[in-house]
């Protein structure tokens, strides 16, 4: 009989943690100078460590350590219109580094949740959180196993529409949400996956990247009103 414990919930969070502390930096995002998170040159090689020294944990890929183009998109557009999140309960869905609910209590935001199934996510946002001098709670939990959608005043939900599973099962989960009567806002660059209807466009910005992330180094990426299914 084996003798080997999975690790605590605490000791996931501080390995984590020291991991971001090692491999990652603060720096400002590119549309967003007034938001910094911790981010690093190259995802590629960030994947490989985590790999090798947190590879037991069943760690997701490290969206964590970008400032995705959706995700700088709809944090600047809550930056610009803070009335949207003002006094409301929002959650970031998807959230990795956490731009999104950053952005989200800057604009003063009564309570905000950021969610992601990757613990690593989670711990990011926790620090992210802290170098933006910020309130938000973090949870590793994929919130799409468990439906209905919660009852929060705002979703969040940006970069989500990557890969065909991902989209199919994120588009009916955000509509649902916005069939119980929350604001649902998504952004995205423009993705094969992206739903061609029930998106009525709010908002476009053209967002600096990085060649690591996309193919070009400035994207036009628009940010949504989700309407119901």
């Amino acid at each position: 009989m084996s003798t080997e414990q999975s690790p605590s919930a605490a000791d996931v969070a501080r390995r984590a943690q020291d991991f971001i502390l090692a491999h990652a930096r603060p720096m400002p995002t590119a549309l967003c100078p007034r938001l910094s998170v911790y981010q690093v040159d190259a995802l590629s090689e960030l994947w490989l460590a985590s790999e090798r020294d947190l590879g037991e944990l069943g760690l997701e890929i490290p969206f964590w350590a970008a400032a995705w183009p959706g995700g700088q998109a709809l944090a600047r557009f809550l930056i610009d219109l803070p009335g949207v999140v003002r006094g409301a309960r929002v959650l970031d869905l998807g959230t990795g580094s956490g731009i999104c609910a950053i952005a989200a209590a800057f604009g003063g935001a009564d309570h905000v949740q950021a969610v992601d199934p990757d613990p690593v996510a989670a711990q990011a946002v926790i620090l992210n959180a802290r170098l933006n001098d910020v309130a938000v709670q973090a949870r590793a939990v994929d919130l799409l196993d468990t439906p209905p959608p919660p009852d929060v005043d705002v979703i969040l939900a940006a970069d989500l529409w990557y890969d065909a599973g991902m989209a199919q099962r994120v588009t009916p989960w955000l509509r649902a949400a916005a069939d119980n009567g929350t604001r649902v806002l998504a952004a995205d660059l423009g993705r094969a996956y992206l739903p061609p209807e029930g998106l009525l466009e709010i908002a476009s910005y053209d967002v600096p990247t990085s060649l690591d992330l996309e193919r070009e180094p400035v994207t036009t990426t628009r940010v949504y009103r989700v309407s119901g299914g």
